[in-house]
């Protein structure tokens, strides 16, 4: 008897916790949890918001005035631009991290439920959106700690060159010699190879190649060539000036080639100091008369 009241007893109460709790019964399988909304409502500090949106307005204008300085002094000193742009790069990312911080100390009360629930359903939802920023942002931080490049580096990567104008969190800028701004994720640089043509330095290496005739004046033209790279104002006499010669077939011709490697003072007179050699060197082969490769044709 004690049994079958205990019995009655306990489907009473289970029937009166539905009926106390609606919410439960109504709610159906992959509707939204709108107490976990309500919880994460109330863990937003709404007045902190408002201090966010000062604090990321800050942040823009402290990167513009670090751009707009940093480029007025680069051209004030150019000997110190390279150092400057990686003063730049540094500060640049210390203020993201910062402000990022900043907004979700501001915005949010972090404890033990925001925490929760931003490590759960949040978490996941979001991380799907955004996989490929978080694989640029680690990316980019790798970039940083490794030093692949620096800002102000001449590079070639997937097809393009030209110099790395800045490093951020999701994507490094490059500027082409054509002025054109080419924008490349981070990420990309983690299994591509990049050439990089100074690494640091100001100076860089210049290769240029010349052909002659396989009957000309090997010698004078090698001279002519070595001259007309150590008397351009945009040669680098610290480093040495070298000229090699071989032989090497062009366009069906049998030519000498005389390839000649020289360092240029700063790299953004590398097709300065390349057109100025050029034209020396045709100059100089027209006036000793130094012919280009041409079909011979032997008497025996």
């Amino acid at each position: 008897m004690n049994n079958a009241r205990l019995h009655r007893f306990a489907t009473a109460a289970a029937l009166g916790a539905v009926v106390l709790s609606p919410q439960l019964a109504m709610a159906a399988p992959g509707e939204p949890d709108v107490n976990s909304l309500g919880q994460i409502a109330r863990l937003i500090q709404w007045g902190g918001v408002l201090t966010s949106l000062f604090v990321i307005a800050g942040a823009w204008l402290a990167m513009r005035f670090l751009r707009d300085t940093v480029g007025s002094l680069s051209k004030r000193f150019p000997n110190r631009r390279l150092l400057l742009q990686k003063v730049a790069t540094f500060a640049q990312f210390l203020i993201y991290v910062g402000t990022g911080f900043a907004v979700v100390g501001l915005s949010f009360e972090l404890n033990e439920s925001i925490i929760a629930l931003i490590g759960g359903t949040i978490a996941v939802s979001i991380g799907f959106a955004i996989k490929d920023l978080v694989a640029s942002f680690i990316a980019g931080i790798m970039i940083m700690l490794d030093r692949p490049f620096q800002v102000g580096d001449r590079v070639s990567f997937g097809g393009q060159y030209g110099d790395i104008t800045a490093i951020g969190l999701r994507s490094v800028r490059l500027q082409t010699l054509d002025d054109n701004t080419v924008t490349i994720p981070n990420n990309k640089f983690l299994n591509e190879i990049t050439s990089n043509g100074n690494y640091g330095a100001l100076d860089m290496q210049v290769v240029m190649d010349f052909h002659i005739g396989v009957d000309q004046d090997v010698l004078l033209a090698r001279e002519v060539v070595s001259e007309a790279a150590v008397s351009s104002r945009y040669i680098y006499l610290p480093k040495p000036v070298v000229v090699l010669v071989d032989q090497c077939v062009s366009d069906n011709l049998v030519s000498v080639r005389l390839r000649l490697k020289a360092y240029v003072l700063d790299t953004k007179y590398e097709k300065a100091f390349v057109t100025d050699v050029n034209l020396r060197v045709m100059q100089a082969f027209r006036r000793h008369v130094i012919r280009p490769p041409a079909v011979l044709h032997r008497s025996a």
